[in-house]
């Protein structure tokens, strides 16, 4: 497990996120990030509208903001992603997207 500073550049959907994380030094990259231990509904298909409103009230909360992200896997998850919690202050944006409804918890 890591923790970064981070900046959020992107919101994919209400549970990938793309960052430029800072490893100090001047050193950053840019990874995608898989939000850990919750799933939202996707996109695309039947989940449409409501994967829709996940992922813009997720944008809402953290787009081009300044993030800690905790990392719970050192490898990549099965789409490459690396597995993360993201905080701003000590809120909890995983666990906040669980108690707004956007999201449900889910153990992986």
């Amino acid at each position: 497990m890591y923790i970064y500073n981070a900046y959020i550049i992107s919101v994919y959907d209400g549970d990938t996120v793309t960052a430029r994380i800072d490893c100090g030094f001047g050193i950053s990259f840019v990874e995608k990030i898989r939000l850990y231990g919750l799933d939202t509904p996707e996109i695309r298909g039947e989940e449409r509208s409501e994967g829709l409103i996940s992922r813009d009230k997720l944008r809402e909360r953290i787009l081009e903001k300044n993030v800690i992200i905790r990392t719970i896997k050192d490898k990549k998850g099965k789409y490459g992603r690396y597995i993360g919690e993201i905080f701003i202050g000590e809120e909890n944006i995983n666990e906040w997207l669980i108690t707004e409804g956007l999201a449900e918890r889910k153990d992986y």
